[in-house]
């Protein structure tokens, strides 16, 4: 990044709109893997001649769930499906009197909400589905229990009208609610309760800011599908674009972590491998909520008719299923015992090196699944290697390591990060 010549204020501009971009994200978790590749790093040893047996792991159970390669997008729209019911699918049949575009706008609405109420719920929380009496965990649990808290209308400002995100209804959602929406109790507890009520609240307060993007007069998430419309060329609209929107939005709404000259940075770490000679020294962008925001809106924009294209400009999502993958795989390996026997907080450097080591390894591995399939990135595309995939993997290889599952580091996480 060039910033040369320019003065204090526009130099920071500059670092903050870079920083937000995959190719920052991509270019810094590539310089922590070449800092493993020299091994060099403190936390984590590379070990690259696994990376063939992991693209193989994951290919065995690609094939095994979808033998035809019909693999749908990594989003929040598979885990309204957990338990073999399709909430959304339930929901939208209800809505059929309703035009496409409002029928867009709540699909936005529930998916935003959900999304940034998904960070990690630790290995004790349970939510029991009030419907059917289904108990589901983690991703899915917290799917099911968002889901549940958008259709009781927690976010809409209109008695009558439920199943909307209004700017005002999530300003005034407190952590009670949540508590109380996510049967959260002594022995059901969920991690970073307030955080997420934070969240929503700064949410709210975003949508009042930015009337450009969600509405002047009533602001609601689901407005963004009218600027979406408005964005789009003869039809198509790049996958960056919602992405660069998404980060535009919602940048006030992550909690104070790092800044550049006042500027909240977002989901931002440091590593002393990401070094340059500006602003951005030290700074590992991830902005993995908001990507997974924008692989979640995908399928509403298609269905409105409008051809998402570039989807491989997003990057993978810096996660701990992704992650754990490659830990429990050995692609890496912790150096020391604080790596697997501590909790470590979202901002340690552990946690940051590894999430780098993730985008960085995750890709690699993208490529080698669609050379041994055949497949182009067109036919195949992240989008689907880590839903068919990556991630399945990382579940599915953490409940072989471990009798409960659970990822191979423990993150203290404030319900913001993961």
């Amino acid at each position: 990044m060039q910033t040369t010549g320019l003065n204090d204020r526009d130099n920071a501009v500059s670092a903050i709109a870079w920083l937000r971009t995959t190719e920052a994200i991509r270019q810094r978790a590539g310089m922590v893997l070449g800092a493993a590749e020299r091994d060099e790093l403190e936390h984590f040893a590379f070990d690259p001649e696994r990376l063939d047996g992991a693209a193989a792991y994951v290919i065995d159970l690609i094939q095994a769930t979808y033998p035809a390669l019909d693999i749908p997008y990594h989003s929040r729209w598979r885990h309204f499906a957990a338990g073999g019911r399709d909430r959304w699918q339930e929901l939208s049949a209800e809505l059929e009197h309703v035009a496409r575009v409002e029928r867009a706008r709540i699909r936005f609405d529930l998916a935003v909400v959900s999304v940034l109420l998904d960070a990690g719920a630790g290995d004790r929380w349970r939510y029991i589905e009030p419907s059917r009496g289904q108990v589901f965990s983690r991703s899915e649990g917290l799917a099911v229990a968002s889901f549940d808290l958008f259709t009781a209308g927690l976010c809409s400002v209109d008695p009558s009208n439920p199943l909307r995100a209004d700017a005002d209804a999530l300003v005034g959602l407190d952590v009670r609610q949540i508590e109380r929406q996510f049967q959260v109790a002594d022995d059901n507890p969920l991690l970073g309760t307030i955080g997420r009520a934070r969240l929503m609240n700064a949410l709210g307060h975003a949508l009042q800011s930015s009337p450009a993007l969600f509405g002047g007069d009533r602001p609601r998430i689901g407005n963004l599908v009218d600027y979406f419309m408005d964005e789009a060329s003869d039809g198509t609209l790049p996958a960056s674009s919602i992405l660069a929107a998404l980060l535009r939005g919602f940048g006030s709404i992550w909690p104070g972590r790092l800044e550049i000259q006042g500027v909240n940075l977002g989901d931002v770490g440091r590593h002393p491998a990401a070094t340059a000679d500006d602003l951005t020294d030290g700074f590992v962008p991830f902005h993995k909520l908001s990507q997974w925001l924008a692989y979640s809106l995908i399928e509403p924009l298609e269905e409105l008719g409008i051809d998402v294209i570039g989807l491989d400009a997003l990057t993978p999502l810096a996660e701990y299923r992704n992650g754990g993958l490659l830990i429990d795989y050995g692609l890496l390996q912790p150096k020391h015992e604080a790596v697997i026997g501590q909790a470590h907080p979202g901002n340690a450097e552990v946690i940051t090196e590894w999430r780098a080591l993730t985008i960085a390894l995750i890709e690699q591995l993208a490529e080698r699944i669609r050379t041994r399939l055949g497949l182009s990135p067109l036919d195949l595309p992240l989008a689907k290697i880590l839903e068919g995939g990556t991630w399945a993997a990382g579940r599915r290889i953490a409940k072989e390591r471990r009798p409960d599952g659970s990822p191979p580091i423990t993150l203290l996480s404030d319900g913001t990060l993961f």
